[in-house]
Parts: structure tokens; C-alpha cells; sequence
């Protein structure tokens, strides 16, 4: 055929359809947002989920741990996948699979069920973050990057914001349930679009092709260390506390840990001898992506563990129901929005970005300092302000980041790059959460042995506390001795509780309804079925 001849042809063929990549962008953030909403929407909804299906809360914690491991194995080999399934195909597959698992996750009728089904929705959701902003890296100029990165990090920054106040309105009003189910419209509308919109470049298309005229060789091995190091690691970070971490006595902790050492050392050595590894660590020769990715997992950790310990504090000491905490931490989103919003703007002027994120660190350590001030004398607004600067500091961070990262890697190793700073982006986030609970639940300890010092014969306002409370459960029982019993047990329930009566000696002269707080003799018949539809349950002690 003359040269002519194929000139004349190519000019005939079906041009592909370019979409506005406003639109395009609009499209792949929604099943993003969707994905990292379910990493902190089930958090409040545990106990529901292990009064519903019949299991111990601790064994609860395993939906949570096993999302994320699923996850943080698929992350770092997401560019694999997208190279050899091409990136489109692995999209809507994610986007499937994860709403598929949703309905069974909404359906199970057991924990183990229930377990397994979040293992197969973490395995798909891994896809869709790195995908997502691969898309958009692709789909705008350098110079509207830190546009395309400011609608990204609406979805990435957003929804760990809305988790908890979504996931408590949810299961208050309706079931635990339906935390899943609400994943269902919301994945079939973004399936149908993405289908219609995305096209995969051609870089992309090269390096599929080039990539099937080679024999598979899949990286078995690589597979294997990467599911061992990344398990070890979620698990550790999930249940150290649980299990006292190295002074495990069943030595848990410690075998774990060796075996994550292990585990990532020979990952690392063997991956970086493969000429076509599953997981592609040579972005990180790049200064300017290692240090992104250190600073955004820090600012992660930041932003769970916050994220995490806010709304048991308000809900412990306070008395918020989940719903009412998660109000109080729902307008820092609306900051975030702004400042995100605020910062692309000026990544489009041309503002270096360096400035940008030295401004938003100072910021976000300003914010929590003031949240470090917070005592029992606080109200609602005063934890809000607090954490609208925090993450206003991490909104005005994250656009310039990810630019920053991406600005020196080649094409060929984006898709690689981008899965990894998705991995560290979510295990920062497991960090804080790890951190913040081990803290918390120490410093609980230590202060209430401190605390249980003072709790003796020889101070008048324990005496006082025992004799008011004896009265009150005399009038419920008409049982002296029983009632006597009940007293006595009634302070040490909980660390968290002997702290609350020991604020309460300082601060309250009658301690008889404490003593009727405290000293229930165990949930009332009423309770029945709470767990599956708490709305019902309001006003029933416990459970309010």
C-alpha cells in the first residue's frame, strides 16, 4: 500500500470524541470520593454492626482492618493493572466490583460474611484513587494541573470530613446497612458516565501493546511479599493497643512486626531487580516525590487521627450522639472546599507552590496547637474553629503537593507514582488513627490510676459520692446489701468513667443522679433490636 494511500485512510478513520475535562474530571472524582467515604463512614457504625450480627465489638474492628488491607495491597501494583488491563478497563472494573460488594456487604448475615465482602470492596476500591488522578494528570495541561489536583483533593479531603456525621445520621435514622446500600446509585451513575467519557491516551494504549507482544511472567513473588508486608502492617496498627504491642504475651505483635521487616526488605531488593516488577519503586529516585510523599503522609495522619478522636470525645465526655458530633466537625469541609478552591486559583497564576505549602503546614500546626487547648469547659463552637484551621492548612497543602510530586516523573512512571503516593496518602491516615487511640488509651490509664489515688475512706466528698449513691439504688432495689454492692462497684466501670466522677467531685454538690447514670444493673428490655434501628431506641439508657 502506497504511502499516499494510508495517509488517505487514517485521515477517514473515526476520530475518537475528546469530552470537556471538566467533565471528565467530574465523573472520576465522584467514585473516588465514594471509595475514601467508606474508609471512615463505617467507623461509627461498629458496635450497630456487631450488635446486629451478633458479634463481640473488638471482633467488629476486622470490617475496618480488612478494608484497609485489602486496599493497601492493591494500591502500590494499581499501575501494573492499569498498564496491562489498560486503565479504562481497570476503572470500570473497580468501580463494578466495589458497588457489587456494597450490596453483599449491606446483606450479610454474618461478620465473617460481611468481612470477607469488605476484602473484596477494598481490592476494588484500591483502584480507584490512583486511576482517578492518573486520569486527571492526563486529561488537563501543566498549567491547569493544580486545577485538575484541587477537584481531586475535594473528593480525597471531603470525605474522610463527612464520614463520620454521614455513617451516624445513616445508622441512627435508618440501619448500619444502608452505610453500604448508599453505595449503589451512586456507583451505577458513575459506572454509566466514566463508560461514556474516559478514553485511555496513547501513551497508555503504547504501552499496552507493547506489554502484550512480551510473555506475562506475572511477579508472583512480588505479589506474595507485597500481601504479607502490607496484612502484617494493618493488622499491627490495628490491634497493637488491643493486644499491648511489644509486651504482646501471646507474642502477636512481635511476629507481625518481624514479619514485616522482613517481608518489605526482601520486596524492596526484589522488586528493584525485576525489569518488569508488580510494584515500580523507581519514582521514588525522585526528591520532589519522596518528600510529597512524606508530607502528605504526615498530613494525613493528622487529619484521621483527628478525624478519629474527636467525635469519641464529644461522645464520651460530652454526650453528643454520632450524628451531633459529626455536625460539629462538618464546616471544616466547607473551609476546605474554599481553601482548595482558593490555592488552585493561584497555582494557576503562577504562585510557587513551595510558598503555598509552607503557609498551609504553619496553618495546620497552628490549628493544632489551639485544639490542644481544648478542656471539658469547651462548647460546640469551640471545637469547631480549632479544626476549620487545621484542615484549612491541609486544603492549601494538598493541591500544591500533588503538582509538586507528579512535575518530574516521566509518563511511564506515572501510573506507578501515583498508586504509591495513594498508598501513603491512606496509611498515613492508619498511622494517626493507630497513634491517637494508643495515646489516648494510655494517658486514660495513667490518669486514672492517678485520679483512683484520691478514691479512699478518707475523703469526704467519696464518702459523700457512696452515700448518695447507696440511697439511690436502695430506692430502685429495696435491698440494702445490694444496694451497698452497687455503690461500691458503680466508680470503676471504665477509666474513662472514674475520670468523669472524679471531675464531677469538684464540680457538682449532687451526685444522686450520677449515681443513677452509672449504676444501671444492665440494659433494659427495651434495648431490643436497637441495634439494627437506634432512631427507635432514643431516650433508652445506653443508647442515646
Amino acid at each position: 500500500m502506497s504511502a499516499g494511500a494510508s495517509a488517505v485512510l487514517a485521515a477517514s478513520a473515526p476520530r475518537q470524541r475528546v469530552f470537556n475535562p471538566w467533565i471528565v474530571a467530574l465523573a472520576v472524582v465522584v467514585p473516588t470520593f465514594m471509595e475514601v467515604l467508606d474508609t471512615t463512614i463505617a467507623n461509627v457504625a461498629l458496635r450497630y454492626i456487631a450488635g446486629g450480627l451478633s458479634a463481640a465489638v473488638t471482633d467488629s474492628e476486622w470490617v475496618i482492618t480488612s478494608y484497609l488491607a485489602a486496599n493497601a495491597i492493591i494500591l502500590p501494583i494499581s499501575g501494573w493493572l492499569a498498564v496491562h488491563l489498560g486503565r479504562r478497563n481497570y476503572f470500570l472494573l473497580s468501580i463494578a466490583i466495589f458497588t457489587l460488594s456494597s450490596l453483599l456487604c449491606g446483606m450479610a448475615t454474618s461478620l465473617g460474611q460481611l468481612i470477607l465482602f469488605r476484602v473484596m470492596q477494598g481490592l476494588a476500591g484500591g483502584g480507584l484513587q490512583p486511576s482517578s488522578q492518573g486520569i486527571l494528570l492526563d486529561s488537563f495541561p501543566p498549567e491547569k494541573q493544580g486545577a485538575a489536583q484541587t477537584l481531586f483533593g475535594v473528593a480525597a479531603l471531603l470525605a474522610p470530613v463527612v464520614g463520620p456525621t454521614l455513617g451516624g445520621y445513616i445508622t441512627d435514622e435508618y440501619s448500619w446497612r444502608w452505610i453500604f446500600y448508599i453505595n449503589l446509585p451512586v456507583g451505577l451513575v458513575a459506572l454509566v458516565f466514566c463508560s461514556i467519557l474516559i478514553r485511555d491516551p496513547e501513551y497508555l494504549q503504547d504501552q499496552r501493546r507493547e506489554s502484550k507482544k512480551k510473555p506475562l511472567n506475572f511477579d508472583f513473588i512480588g505479589l506474595s511479599l507485597l500481601a504479607l508486608t502490607m496484612v502484617c502492617w494493618e493488622v499491627v496498627l490495628s490491634k497493637g493497643q488491643e493486644w499491648d504491642w511489644f509486651s504482646d504475651a501471646f507474642g502477636r505483635v512481635q511476629i507481625l512486626a518481624t514479619l514485616f521487616v522482613v517481608g518489605l526488605t526482601s520486596l524492596v531488593l526484589w522488586e528493584t531487580r525485576q525489569t518488569n516488577p508488580i510494584v515500580n519503586f523507581r519514582p521514588l529516585r525522585d526528591r520532589s516525590f519522596v518528600l510529597s510523599c512524606l508530607i502528605i503522609f504526615c498530613a494525613f495522619g493528622v487529619l484521621y487521627g483527628s478525624s478519629t478522636l474527636l467525635p469519641a470525645l464529644l461522645e464520651s465526655l460530652f454526650g453528643y450522639d454520632a450524628f451531633h458530633a459529626g455536625l460539629v466537625l462538618s464546616p471544616a469541609g466547607a473551609f476546605t472546599i474554599l481553601a482548595l478552591v482558593v490555592v488552585g486559583a493561584l497555582l494557576g497564576r503562577g504562585v510557587d507552590a513551595r510558598w503555598l505549602i509552607a503557609i498551609g503546614l504553619l496553618i495546620l500546626a497552628a490549628g493544632n496547637f489551639w485544639m490542644s487547648q481544648l478542656n471539658l469547659e469547651i462548647s460546640a463552637w469551640q471545637v469547631v474553629w480549632p479544626r476549620v484551621v487545621m484542615i484549612t492548612g491541609l486544603g492549601m497543602i494538598f493541591a500544591p503537593l500533588n503538582v509538586a510530586a507528579f512535575l518530574h516523573i516521566p509518563q511511564s512512571l506515572r501510573a506507578s507514582a501515583v498508586g504509591l503516593l495513594a498508598l501513603l496518602r491512606n496509611e498515613g491516615g492508619s498511622v494517626g488513627t493507630s497513634l491517637g487511640q494508643t495515646i489516648t488509651e494510655r494517658r486514660e490509664i495513667f490518669h486514672a490510676l492517678r485520679l483512683n489515688e484520691n478514691l479512699d475512706q478518707f475523703n469526704p466528698a467519696v464518702n459523700s459520692y457512696f452515700a448518695d449513691a447507696q440511697s439511690t439504688f436502695l430506692q430502685q432495689t429495696g435491698d440494702p446489701a445490694a444496694a451497698q454492692q452497687m455503690a461500691l462497684q458503680s466508680p470503676g466501670e471504665s477509666p474513662r468513667t472514674t475520670s468523669f466522677i472524679a471531675v464531677l467531685f469538684r464540680r457538682v454538690p449532687n451526685f444522686r443522679s450520677i449515681g443513677s447514670w452509672i449504676g444501671g444493673a444492665g440494659p433494659s428490655n427495651e434495648t431490643v433490636g436497637c441495634a439494627e434501628r437506634p432512631a427507635r431506641c432514643r431516650g433508652v439508657a445506653g443508647l442515646d
